[in-house]
């Protein structure tokens, strides 16, 4: 009788599986096989390759099921176009064992770190803090900016919307990237002119970002970092998807340095909703293994504010699990 808690056991831990999906990816394999290269030896030619390797990298790729094989030819399975579809795009850039996601991801060798500590555990599996790294790694910055972008592009259409934009005249989006958030806001309300902060490396990127939305006249980049004073004269000031990424002490010198420019504070985030609960754990210890970071609740994001000495003024709860909380200074 088989053991099933055995078979199972041997799953959850096994490690060859993810890495040759990732080599798989970094190789290009799905796309050349798509394409109709199909045998290992060209398969090695055109990837760069060892054949004798390649082929023991796709031995097993079939026994998982990522492609199938039937006279010496590969095809694709259902997982292997799933993996081509354009929803994957983001997670095949993700996969690839020799890009920044991968990168990202070694930060798990270090989980013992960061349950030890209660700390990042990217430092202890790279040498250097990821916020070091993200400044002087350029594939990692853009990379890692694109997805921030993604994240806003999302939720900026229900933000331009569902908020009271009308007494507002300048907003500043605080940790905004190439300021994907701002030019939602800014483009649904032809009255408002802002600014989106981030770290001066990034300002190339916002600024064409911003040109191409057609907003180089209402919409500015300033460089600087949210634990440094930031720049007043905003009626409000926007931090979206930016506490997540902290610990709560720092989270919470964010928020002081907002509440002390004396604008309104819109923190907006997303939450695990029921769909996705059951990832909210593995997005958890994600955040503290990558950065040090903690998904929050609602009561959460109350406490952070009331510590910062912010009062909120109301919540918002959208859909996809968004929510905005407006503070003010006490």
């Amino acid at each position: 009788m088989p053991n099933d808690a055995a078979a199972e056991l041997a799953r959850l831990v096994d490690l060859a599986t993810p890495f040759a999906i990732r080599a798989a990816v970094a190789l290009r394999l799905p796309e050349l096989v798509a394409g109709g290269t199909t045998t290992t030896a060209d398969l090695a030619a055109t990837s760069g390759s060892d054949a004798d390797s390649l082929d023991r990298l796709l031995r097993h790729l079939v026994n998982v099921g990522l492609f199938a094989v039937e006279d010496g030819e590969y095809a694709l399975t259902d997982l292997s176009r799933e993996l081509l579809s354009e929803q994957q795009r983001w997670q095949r850039g993700w996969l690839a064992l020799d890009g920044p996601g991968a990168k990202m991801d070694l930060a798990y060798s270090g989980m013992l770190h960061s349950v030890r500590t209660g700390e990042s555990a990217y430092g202890h599996a790279h040498g250097v803090d990821f916020w070091t790294d993200y400044q002087r790694d350029e594939k990692l910055r853009l990379f890692f900016g694109a997805i921030m972008a993604a994240h806003a592009w999302q939720t900026g259409p229900a933000v331009a919307a569902d908020y009271d934009w009308t007494a507002v005249n300048r907003v500043l989006d605080v940790g905004g990237g190439i300021g994907a958030l701002l030019s939602e806001v800014l483009l649904k309300h032809p009255h408002l002119h802002g600014a989106v902060l981030d770290l001066p490396p990034v300002r190339p990127e916002a600024e064409q970002a911003l040109a191409d939305a057609g907003l180089a006249g209402r919409a500015e980049f300033v460089g600087g970092s949210f634990f440094d004073p930031l720049p007043t004269g905003y009626d409000v000031l926007l931090v979206s998807r930016v506490l997540t990424d902290w610990n709560d002490e720092d989270a919470a010198k964010i928020l002081r340095r907002c509440a002390e420019t004396g604008a309104r504070v819109v923190v907006v985030e997303v939450l695990a909703g029921t769909e996705h609960a059951k990832n909210n754990s593995s997005f958890d210890l994600q955040s503290l293994t990558l950065l040090g970071g903690r998904e929050r609740t609602i009561d959460d994001f109350h406490a952070l504010a009331a510590s910062a000495g912010l009062a909120v003024r109301g919540t918002h709860e959208g859909q996809g699990g968004l929510v905005v909380v407006e503070c003010v200074a006490v």
